[in-house]
């Protein structure tokens, strides 16, 4: 038995829905089918998530959205019609979609936005099953709160709860094909709670792991997931294996293929993701599995990310001073920060976080209490930090990534503002400037996956980005 989740861009449009479901009917294992809300049908184009949520926004401000939510209706109707389903079925979303929509009374604000929000995929997911149905295939739409997906109540950061995956495992009886809206899921309470953005990822990887599926399959627009992020590399190799802990530092690091949080199911169920191309079906894709064979190239991706800030501080013999890093972090705690890594020598810490949680206010008052409460020497706070990050598992069997790594980048006269290395030795991160990420990133996959064929495109995409 196959997961198969087909995000935003597969179900764009009628045209990209006729795909999804031809590649549905190519395989009689793919019984258990997770929809994400319609994506973008090209560049300028809106998700029809992001219409619902400006549906919401205005409706809870001046109490009726009458555009957007004809906008939401249209881009519906017109996948019912070319689809070629019958009046009733668009008269049966629409009536649902407004049973939705203009739901508000007796819900909170966050409530509220939880179930428009949904309404995306749940829509999305009648209307797959409906076009199954009109081709002949028994496929049938169920609800998350039938099916058993309970999750904690945290309004747009639902976490699914144990007994879920009991519940959820009886989908594996059902005969013919099950279309299943990502997305969210309901509290104990009986409450509508969506996951995190990107959550559809998500909620195959649970059902994946409540049905012991032999494997998930990630549908997106790409062929595979690659070594570096295509917008920057022209023609990037491609990997055909990575491991999940790979997968999961990349995606944290700024890879878009996968919501970072959605192989933890899988990982511990450990069930194979492949991730497939809808409009390459043919393709083999990128398989994410729990271990894999080193080749001789021991670095499988390259990744950045921007908006980081860090705080450094600095105290003559820290390390002799017992707690001191607790007594820092715990200041952090207080003030309702997390942190991303903690570089340290054995005079001196870094703390790093994102830039976003970081306000004026907030930094004066953490910088005045280390001052005082850790009686600190040197306090600076630097801002407009981005992370570069290379990954693999076998850095650990390699000697001399980190030398190769660093000479290219000094090659590339970028100023490593810091380096830190996981215990795990998985990846290696490089603290830079944010305007000079992108030169970086070129410059260490010139260095670990660059060729004689490439390398002219590599020297002229990194002369446009120093000019």
């Amino acid at each position: 038995m196959k997961v198969a989740k087909f995000g935003g861009t597969s179900l764009a449009s009628a045209e990209q829905i006729k795909k999804v479901c031809g590649i549905i009917r190519a395989d009689q294992s793919r019984r258990l089918i997770v929809v994400s809300a319609p994506g973008k049908r090209h560049k300028d184009d809106t998700k029809v998530t992001d219409l619902l949520i400006a549906y919401a926004e205005r409706f809870l401000q001046e109490g009726v959205a009458e555009a957007e939510k004809q906008a939401i209706y249209k881009r519906y109707q017109e996948i019912v019609q070319e689809l070629g389903l019958s009046r009733e079925v668009w008269n049966i979303v629409e009536s649902e979609l407004e049973g939705v929509l203009a739901n508000k009374q007796g819900l909170s604000t966050e409530r509220f936005i939880d179930a428009v929000k949904a309404a995306g995929e749940d829509t999305c997911a009648k209307v797959v099953a409906h076009y199954l149905s009109s081709l002949g295939e028994d496929a049938a739409y169920i609800n998350p709160k039938d099916a058993g997906m309970l999750v904690t109540d945290e309004a747009s950061n639902a976490h699914v709860l144990p007994i879920a995956y009991e519940k959820l495992a009886a989908l594996r009886e059902r005969k013919g094909i099950t279309v299943f809206p990502g997305f969210f899921g309901y509290s104990t309470a009986g409450e509508l709670v969506t996951f995190s953005r990107g959550g559809s990822d998500i909620t195959g990887s649970i059902l994946a792991a409540a049905v012991k599926a032999d494997v998930y399959e990630n549908f997106t627009d790409v062929d595979s997931v690659y070594v570096v992020n295509p917008n920057l590399i022209p023609e990037p190799k491609q990997v055909k294996e990575i491991t999940y802990r790979e997968m999961r530092e990349l995606s944290y690091s700024g890879f878009s293929v996968f919501h970072e949080e959605a192989l933890i199911p899988a990982y511990q169920a450990d069930i194979p993701v492949c991730i497939k191309n809808t409009n390459n079906p043919s393709a083999p894709g990128t398989l994410i599995v729990a271990e894999r064979p080193y080749a001789t190239n021991r670095v499988s991706g390259i990744a950045s990310d921007s908006g980081f800030c860090s705080i450094y501080v600095s105290k003559y013999l820290m390390n002799k001073e017992i707690g001191f890093g607790r007594k820092l972090l715990q200041i952090l705690e207080e003030e309702g920060l997390s942190y991303e890594h903690t570089p340290s020598g054995i005079d001196n810490i870094s703390v790093i976080l994102r830039e976003r949680d970081m306000s004026a206010e907030v930094e004066q008052r953490i910088v005045e209490r280390i001052q005082t409460e850790l009686e600190a020497e040197d306090i600076a706070v630097q801002h407009g930090l981005a992370l570069v990050m290379i990954v693999g598992e076998g850095m650990r069997r390699s000697v001399g990534t980190t030398a190769r790594a660093t000479t290219a980048l000094a090659a590339a006269k970028i100023n490593l503002e810091m380096i830190n290395q996981g215990s795990s030795e998985v990846s290696m991160m490089f603290g830079v400037k944010e305007e000079e990420a992108d030169l970086a990133v070129i410059a260490l996959y010139q260095e670990f996956f660059g060729d004689d064929e490439h390398a002219s495109e590599l020297s002229e995409q990194k002369s446009s980005i120093m000019v």
